[in-house]
């Protein structure tokens, strides 16, 4: 295990790499390399291991209602993947989870990690603050999915970014998008021309002004109103 860097990792990063190195001692393990493109799980398959992205990052995706396919989340290494449901009663990948890039991944089966919270309290405690943490982002995407239009989804997403701007600058009336409209359109499960039709019309509106990814709010009442 010396040859991986766990630091990084927020169910074992502050256990040091020579603690895990004896927390996965003895403990039955693999190591899989996934290329750009491959199918690291889908949907509905069982999970069954504890998967760690030790390198490289995955994409996401499940089902939208027009049957596309709509993004929940861009994971860079070094993360867990689904452990919220390798518990679960009905242990499946709630997702499709697609290589971004040459990836690989830790698999550890369920009965060792039931072994490794009995050797390590504070590994336990990581892995369910992790996922509490993890139920609470799932919950805003859930916020997100339940808005009907897509001047509320845009809306809801605007607002969202400009609040952690503001956390940090007050003042601030713009925010650079961590999405180009393509991308955003997959976060929405929407299409991207219906997207464009959207920003568009907010413009017309005078609500925003959107140059490249950088979006200012002209009319914050104006957005808010559309969650309404």
């Amino acid at each position: 295990m010396r040859e991986m860097d766990f630091s990084r990792c927020p169910i074992l990063g502050n256990l040091g790499n020579e603690r895990v190195g004896k927390l996965l001692a003895g403990a039955k393990f693999s190591v899989e390399t996934f290329e750009k493109g491959d199918m690291v799980a889908m949907q509905g398959s069982p999970c069954k291991h504890l998967y760690i992205l030790l390198s490289g990052s995955v994409k996401t995706e499940m089902t939208a209602e027009n049957g596309g396919l709509m993004t929940i989340e861009n994971i860079p290494a070094v993360r867990p993947l689904a452990s919220a449901f390798l518990f679960a009663e009905q242990n499946t990948f709630p997702v499709d989870v697609t290589a971004l890039e040459t990836c690989k991944i830790l698999m550890i089966p369920r009965d060792e990690v039931i072994k490794m919270f009995q050797k390590d309290g504070l590994f336990l405690e990581n892995y369910i603050k992790f996922n509490s943490n993890k139920a609470q982002f799932l919950s805003r995407r859930l916020q997100v999915l339940n808005i009907k239009t897509i001047k509320g989804k845009l809306a809801h997403y605007i607002l969202e970014s400009m609040d952690n701007v503001r956390s940090a600058d007050p003042k601030a009336a713009s925010f650079t998008m961590d999405k180009n409209q393509t991308e955003l359109a997959k976060f929405f499960g929407v299409t991207r021309p219906a997207l464009a039709r959207c920003i568009a019309e907010l413009e017309d509106e005078g609500t925003i002004e959107l140059e490249r990814k950088v979006v200012k709010v002209k009319n914050l009442q104006a957005l808010r109103n559309l969650l309404g």
